[in-house]
């Protein structure tokens, strides 16, 4: 026989021990292992409700009634035998994936506890982590909004290795449930953009350069906020200095062999009629789209460039791309997050393309966020709407039905 268990009702959940009360400050470490997949970030974030405000923007920020204080960030890089596991694992077999999944989990536990001995702080202190995975595959749904057809996604680095392995409850698999809801699964950053960087009068692009580059358009109102991938950030260019070189390289650092190259206009002119660019937001893309495939096509047939030219076009590709997608809807600002802003070359070619037309280009830094932190805050944030069972997406953004509770909860 079937012994009975009572399952609370939602209601009753709001005082278990498993959520944070919403008067609370909350400690949530989020981590991000991006398109790039060049390594895991981690960031300590202390959120505080009614307003309380931290070191950055939150005090800016237009019916938001959140502080979010970034308190220590910490990068850890992956191994290149680690990269080239996650690169296989792109298209490789269930099994590799399979093991994979485990030792990502490893690998982001280990960046866990690195933050917090970094932090002089113990697992008992923190309220939950918040992890986004590693991206292997993304699926976005197709057919027409009546007629449509569900797409899919994958990331994983199990949670159930970063709770064991930490002692902390952890959320993870956030944009499943957004695609479950009829959206893209992504952008997932939105609602964070949005708190961090609403301002009465004020239109802002929030860019971050990823593997795949992605953008929210912030105004005064959540609901008048848009988000989406724009295309390729670094990931054509990574691809082919990695393709070039045979896995010896595997970015071209500050951009310079771009910069020492010049654009083959034929190429340029092909790129920048990519279907996808000319598809209407909401929308996603991933390295199934922009990644290797692409990069090994464009060798084989302009295999009379040099190297040099290949990076030029593809980065200033990149650049036309992101500012196409951009100006249409006139912001007054343009924040830059991501490790996109290390590239001197391609920074250098989007600011001049924006200033152009008097529209200010910031590196997010300025309001007191690393760039490479910036995506592990919003995780953090993600994971703080889901223990206080809000939701997390934004449709205007994901293109879902409704606003869902995002991720899957792992007891310690």
């Amino acid at each position: 026989m079937i012994p009975f268990v009572h399952i609370s009702p939602i209601s009753e959940l709001k005082d278990n021990k498993m959520l944070i009360h919403p008067d609370k400050t909350a400690r949530i470490i989020g981590l991000m292992s991006g398109t790039s997949h060049d390594g895991v970030d981690a960031a300590l974030v202390e959120i505080m409700p009614c307003g309380s405000t931290g070191n950055n923007v939150s005090a800016d920020s237009i019916d938001a009634k959140l502080g979010i204080e970034l308190i220590k960030h910490l990068h850890r890089p992956f191994s290149k035998a680690l990269k080239e596991e996650i690169q296989e694992a792109f298209s490789g077999n269930t099994e590799h994936i399979c093991r994979l999944n485990f030792r990502l989990g490893e690998v982001f536990a280990k960046a866990v506890l690195s933050l917090l001995d970094a932090s002089g702080l113990s697992p008992k202190d923190i309220d939950a982590i918040a992890s986004h995975g590693q991206t292997i595959y993304h699926i976005p749904p197709s057919g027409s909004p009546s007629r449509r057809i569900s797409g899919s996604t994958l990331q994983i680095g199990e949670a159930s290795v970063i709770a064991e392995r930490t002692g902390i409850m952890t959320i993870s698999d956030f944009r499943t449930r957004d695609m479950a809801a009829g959206g893209h699964g992504a952008p997932l950053v939105p609602l964070a953009d949005y708190i961090l960087f609403s301002k009465k009068r004020l239109k802002r692009a929030v860019l971050n350069i990823g593997g795949i580059a992605n953008v929210t358009l912030v105004e005064e109102r959540r609901d008048g906020t848009i988000a989406f991938d724009t295309g390729p950030g670094n990931a054509l260019i990574d691809e082919s200095i990695r393709y070039y070189s045979s896995g010896r390289l595997s970015f071209d650092r500050r951009g310079s062999v771009a910069e020492s190259g010049r654009p083959d206009k034929e190429l340029l002119k092909e790129l920048l009629k990519h279907p996808y660019l000319k598809k209407r937001p909401p929308k996603t893309t991933g390295r199934e789209v922009f990644g290797a495939e692409m990069v090994k096509d464009i060798f084989s047939r302009y295999n009379r460039l040099a190297i040099e030219d290949v990076l030029s076009t593809l980065t200033h590709f990149t650049a036309t791309s992101i500012y196409r997608a951009i100006i249409p809807y006139g912001p007054d600002e343009v924040i830059v997050t991501g490790g996109g802003t290390k590239n001197r070359f391609l920074m250098k070619l989007i600011c001049g393309m924006f200033e152009a037309k008097d529209i200010s280009v910031n590196n997010i830094s300025r309001y007191g966020i690393p760039p490479e932190a910036k995506e592990a805050v919003s995780f953090a944030l993600l994971g703080y709407q889901t223990l206080n069972l809000q939701p997390g997406n934004l449709p205007s953004a994901t293109g879902a039905h409704r606003k869902v509770i995002l991720g899957k909860i792992t007891l310690p």
